[in-house]
C-alpha cells in the first residue's frame, strides 16, 4: 500500500466539511443579488422572502398540513434547545443519544433542566441505544441521524402513537436526505448549513398540533429566555410561523436558503437530495470492500448514514498507535490532502473515534466523491511510509 501514483484527477469540489457544508453546484454570489438586504425584516418585501421560506420547506420536504414552520435563532441547536426548555417537564422523559450532539442534549435534560423523571440511553459510536426501551407515556429526545457517528435511525417504529406527550427529533443532518416519519414526531429541527449548503446560524423549527398543545396547556417553573417564547398570552405565537422572527435573521443568508431550495426542486425534491447521498454512500461503500486499510465506524450498513459517512483506519501499523497517534495520523493526511486542493475538512470529529468523516449530503456530487477516493489511497500510503 506504500507504493501508490498520486491521482491525475482532482475533485471538482474539494468541500467534504460535514458544516457547513459544500455549496450547491453552480453557487454563486452574484446570484444572491436579489436578497432583501438594507431592508427591516419586518418589511413587506423581507417577511415574504421569510414567508416563502417557510412555504416552501413545508410544501418540498412534505410535512403534515397541520403542522407547523418557523425560522428561529440559532441553527439547529436553538430549535432543540428553545423546545426542550419550553415543552419539557410535563410528563417523564427518555433521552437517547449514540453521538456527540445528542450527547447535548442528554445534558441539557439532566443537568441543566434537572428534570425529575428522565432516562437516559446512549449508545457507543457507531451503534443505536435500546430504542425498545422508550416509554409509552414518556416525551423523547433523540437524533435521526448521528451527525458525528455516522449512524441514522431505522424508522420511527419503536415510537407508539400518544397524543399526551411529545417526540423531539433533531434532523439537522438528516432533511433532505432520509425518509423522516413526520407523523411520528411532534417537534423535528433542521439547520440550512446542512443537506442544502445552505449558510449558518438559522434553525427551522416545526411542531405538531400534540407540540402547540403542550405549548398551550404548559408552562414550565423557569424563567423563557426572549429567543426561546413561543406563546404569548398562553397561546402559540402564530406571527412566527408566518415569517416575523424572534430575533433578526440575515436576509443574505434567507435568500440562499431560498435558492437552495430552488435547486432541490430542480432535482425533484427532497427525494433527488437523498439519490445523491445514497449515491456517493454507494461510492464509498465501494471503495471500502476493496480497500485493506478502512472501514466503516458502523458495522451494520442498514444503519449507516448517506450524509455524514464516518470511517475508521483498521490498519494495524495506525490502529496500533494510541489515540493521540492516531488523531495526528488522520490531521497529517488531512494537511497533506489540502495541500493538494484534493479535500477540504474530512477527518472525523473531535469527540468521535479517530478516523474521517466524509459529507455526502446532497449538495456535494457523487463524481467528487468518485474521485475523492484514490487520493485517499494516495494520502495513507504517504503517511504510513512516513511513520
Amino acid at each position: 500500500m506504500t507504493d501508490v501514483a498520486k491521482p491525475g484527477v482532482l475533485p471538482a469540489c474539494p468541500h467534504f466539511s460535514s458544516g457547513p457544508t459544500a455549496k450547491r453546484p453552480g453557487f454563486s454570489l452574484q446570484n444572491l443579488e436579489t436578497a432583501a438586504l438594507g431592508r427591516s425584516h419586518r418589511s413587506a418585501d423581507a417577511k415574504k422572502k421569510l414567508k416563502a421560506a417557510i412555504d416552501r420547506t413545508k410544501s418540498i420536504l412534505g410535512i403534515p398540513d397541520d403542522y407547523r414552520v418557523a425560522i428561529v435563532p440559532a441553527s439547529d441547536t436553538g430549535a432543540v434547545e428553545m423546545c426542550m426548555w419550553s415543552m419539557l417537564g410535563a410528563k417523564p422523559v427518555d433521552v437517547f443519544a449514540w453521538e456527540s450532539f445528542g450527547q447535548d442534549w442528554v445534558t441539557d435534560a439532566t443537568k441543566q433542566l434537572k428534570l425529575a423523571d428522565c432516562n437516559t440511553y446512549v449508545g457507543d459510536y457507531g451503534e443505536l441505544p435500546p430504542f425498545e426501551k422508550a416509554r409509552d407515556d414518556a416525551d423523547i429526545i433523540f437524533t435521526w441521524n448521528g451527525t458525528t457517528s455516522g449512524v441514522r435511525v431505522r424508522n420511527a417504529d419503536w415510537i407508539k402513537p400518544n397524543p399526551d406527550r411529545v417526540v423531539i427529533c433533531d434532523a439537522t443532518s438528516a432533511a433532505f436526505a432520509q425518509d423522516i416519519e413526520w407523523e411520528k414526531l411532534d417537534v423535528i429541527t433542521y439547520s440550512w448549513q446542512k443537506c442544502l449548503g445552505g449558510e449558518a446560524a438559522h434553525g427551522m423549527l416545526i411542531l405538531s398540533p400534540n407540540a402547540v398543545r403542550r405549548l398551550e396547556t404548559y408552562t414550565p417553573d423557569r424563567p423563557l429566555p426572549k429567543i426561546f417564547r413561543m406563546t404569548k398570552g398562553g397561546k402559540l405565537n402564530e406571527d412566527l410561523f408566518q415569517g416575523a422572527t424572534i430575533n433578526t435573521p440575515s436576509m443574505l443568508c434567507v435568500e440562499d436558503y431560498l435558492q437552495a431550495l430552488d435547486w432541490c426542486e430542480s432535482l425533484g425534491g427532497w427525494t433527488g437530495m437523498k439519490a445523491r447521498s445514497d449515491e456517493s454512500l454507494a461510492h464509498l461503500t465501494d471503495w471500502v470492500a476493496k480497500t485493506d486499510w478502512i472501514d466503516f465506524l458502523c458495522p451494520d450498513a442498514d444503519l449507516r448514514s448517506n450524509t455524514g459517512v464516518t470511517l475508521t483506519i483498521t490498519d494495524s501499523r495506525v490502529a496500533g498507535l494510541d489515540e493521540a497517534g492516531q488523531r495526528a495520523f488522520v490531521k497529517a493526511m488531512m494537511k497533506r490532502l489540502e495541500a493538494e486542493n484534493a479535500c477540504y475538512d474530512a477527518a472525523g470529529y473531535a469527540k468521535a473515534p479517530p478516523g474521517l468523516r466524509i459529507w455526502c449530503g446532497g449538495s456535494v456530487e457523487p463524481s467528487d466523491v468518485a474521485k475523492l477516493t484514490p487520493w485517499l489511497d494516495w494520502a495513507f500510503a504517504q503517511e504510513v511510509a512516513a511513520l
